[in-house]
């Protein structure tokens, strides 16, 4: 009972997480429509490798409703959605399988790169028009790179340091 409970508690911290830094990354400028950091992301990855695949989703699942939510944008479920489960689906397929041939640098870049495919191609659906992503796909693929492997390394430490501190039990 005990390790659920502490299992529970620490999926709820990390939700508050994502969904706080969701939310600070909203104050941050952005270069084009969609460019962000995803530092939310950066909680998917520890709590996939934490925790497994099904809590990872979890956690994406509520912050990507409660984060748009949360800041005023009905319309933004569906991007932030779409995003996030491609992007967490590619992420647990490379760390489950590829983990021996993939950096979590190189996860959490696939994981950014699929997280903006994802959001545009629901901009094609909703505006009708493939378009979008000849115009934005470039623009977003370079700073996927980018932030990607920023999130990776931030993600790498703080696993590191939660396995080393942290008991999480089953």
């Amino acid at each position: 009972m005990m390790k659920k409970a502490r299992k529970l508690t620490l999926l709820g911290l990390l939700v508050a997480q994502a969904l706080v830094l969701h939310y600070i990354e909203g104050f941050i400028p952005v270069l084009a429509p969609g460019a962000k950091l995803g530092l939310a992301n950066i909680i998917t990855m520890v709590a996939l490798v934490l925790f497994g695949f099904k809590e990872a989703m979890a956690i994406v699942i509520i912050r990507a409703v409660l984060g748009p939510l949360l800041g005023g944008s009905v319309t933004g479920i569906l991007y932030s959605l779409s995003g996030g489960i491609l992007s967490g689906i590619i992420m647990s397929i490379l760390y489950q399988n590829f983990k021996d041939y993939f950096s979590f640098m190189g996860i959490s870049t696939a994981g950014a790169v699929f997280h903006n495919i994802g959001q545009l191609l629901v901009a094609s659906w909703i505006f009708d028009t493939i378009g979008i992503l000849y115009t934005y796909l470039p623009i977003l693929m370079v700073a996927a790179v980018a932030t990607g492997y920023f999130n990776g390394l931030v993600a790498r430490y703080i696993v590191g340091y939660l396995k080393n501190k942290v008991e999480l039990g089953s």
